[in-house]
């Protein structure tokens, strides 16, 4: 260490030179309080004055910063908006489905899986994907050939989110797949298969929310608001599922300024 840093970080204690064993070695654990404060000075003399980490890009997580937008939902479009009572009603439905969950999760989590069922690790953010929707809905492929037909191909159709398996998703995991599966919606339509977990993962979120999973599912009510009015052939069973998904958001995570107003 270079004498004019040292003069930057007086002394605690006042450390003279000790006498020592001729034998010393710095090497050896210390047997004395002077061998002791001796290596400590050594050690300190051999520290740089610049320690420079090196990082492995791969570790850091994607998407790191959060941009949050302050606006509201779209309007549904006219004659489509939920009324309040079916909106209360959905939320009550919701409330018990959570209840439920809370109450069996630690039966549901001790159940065996089948032996198709491997769950991705949870920064496996195209496994997930892949998991969830399929590889149908994933790939976008039309339609299954006729042979796939005689029987569900879940690697195909997407597994489902039964309780044997979100039972097992702790809070990080939840948060994780619901990134995944939001990004994915940014840019794809909406589906069966998205609509499914989407309020599976709602379901398992706990309140209150951290600031990462609020800022996730104000998006998502976002981009549901716009799928909505970009439907072209308003189709009732998807804007219905839509609605539900905005009205969860807005009515049981408390973020009011999201909710529909009633028709």
């Amino acid at each position: 260490m270079e004498p004019g840093v040292e003069e930057l970080m007086p002394r605690l204690l006042p450390v003279d030179d000790c006498d020592l064993a001729e034998d010393f070695d710095p090497t050896v654990p210390p047997r004395t309080p002077q061998e002791y404060l001796k290596r400590v000075q050594i050690e300190a003399a051999r520290c740089p004055d610049v320690v420079v980490a090196q990082i492995d890009p791969k570790k850091l997580r994607k998407k790191q910063t959060v941009n949050i937008s302050i606006s509201g939902c779209q309007p549904a479009p006219e004659g489509y908006s939920p009324t309040l009572k079916w909106q209360q009603q959905q939320v009550a439905n919701f409330s018990a489905v959570r209840q439920s969950l809370n109450k069996h999760r630690n039966h549901w989590r001790s159940q065996h899986l089948d032996s198709n069922v491997t769950m991705p690790k949870s920064e496996d953010e195209e496994g997930w994907k892949k998991f969830c929707l399929g590889e149908k809905v994933y790939s976008e492929i039309e339609a299954l050939s006729d042979n796939e037909n005689l029987g569900i191909d879940y690697i195909k159709v997407g597994f489902p989110p039964l309780l044997s398996i979100v039972s097992r998703m702790n809070q990080a995991t939840v948060t994780s797949v619901l990134e995944y599966l939001i990004s994915w919606f940014g840019e794809k339509k909406f589906t069966p298969e998205l609509g499914r977990w989407l309020y599976a993962l709602l379901a398992c979120l706990e309140k209150p929310l951290l600031p990462e999973a609020h800022s996730l599912i104000r998006q998502l009510a976002r981009r549901c608001s716009e799928v909505r009015v970009l439907e072209e052939n308003k189709n009732e069973e998807q804007i219905s599922a839509l609605n539900l998904i905005i009205c969860l958001v807005s009515r049981y995570f408390d973020q009011r300024d999201l909710a529909d107003e009633p028709s």
